[in-house]
């Protein structure tokens, strides 16, 4: 599968095939806004501050010669903010649940937020556990084998990054972009081998998708539910 990552938002006469939302959620100074600035800008910032609410950032990547644009929402951690950013799970297809490789209360708290996908998520959602802050490996509280045997334990993708040297940063994103294409992919072929049967147009499980042409400025959006 060939992937590229483009360097900026393609312009207004460019062609998105599909728009994936991706969330980061975990704990409060776990670095995902850093991650995010990262991964989108190609940037790190040494004086970094609590995100409120929600925030979000795009990049564009291709795969197989497909135009796919990325939307990576940055969710607040603290307990505050709670009730406002479950509602950005719904729509969501990916995600990157973030602890603090230095901080064992971080990743202590990765089931309560793992419990929160599967409340406000769709059950197709991609999940990728992040071990963030891997250039402080002087400071480790959490052990890769632990938190690789968890990821395990529950299905998840696994990587240690670190959004001050770049370390992973783009294989995590990519990685999840990569898996919630090919349960995309996978749907439509299926979708076009019933349709060819005669049968009617299946409905599929929360999976999200958008067709776009950026310079129509519009978009056409449909949610289709159903079973894995």
């Amino acid at each position: 599968m060939s992937v590229g990552v483009a360097e900026g938002d393609q312009g207004g006469g460019s062609k998105v095939d599909y728009i994936f939302k991706v969330v980061l959620i975990g704990d409060t100074a776990v670095g995902k806004s850093q991650l995010l600035k990262r991964f989108s800008q190609k940037e790190f910032s040494m004086e970094s501050r609590a995100t409120i609410g929600v925030e979000f950032q795009t990049r564009t990547v291709f795969l197989d010669g497909k135009t796919i644009k990325t939307q990576i929402w940055d969710t607040a951690g603290q307990e505050r903010y709670r009730a406002v950013t479950s509602a950005y799970y719904r729509s969501a297809v990916g995600a990157l649940l973030v602890y603090d490789i230095t901080k064992e209360q971080s990743f202590e708290h990765v089931p309560r937020w793992l419990d929160e996908l599967k409340i406000h998520a769709d059950s197709n959602l991609v999940v990728m556990l992040v071990g963030n802050k891997c250039d402080l490996n002087n400071l480790r509280a959490v052990s890769t084998e632990e938190a690789k045997a968890y990821a395990e334990k529950e299905g998840l993708f696994f990587l240690e990054t670190s959004a001050l040297d770049a370390t992973n940063v783009e294989t995590a994103f990519v990685t999840v972009l990569i898996e919630i294409y090919k349960i995309m992919s996978k749907k439509a072929m299926n979708a076009k081998d019933e349709l060819g049967n005669g049968l009617s147009s299946p409905s599929f499980s929360g999976i999200s998708l958008t067709i776009k042409e950026e310079n129509e400025g519009d978009s056409t959006q449909g949610t289709r539910r159903g079973c894995c």
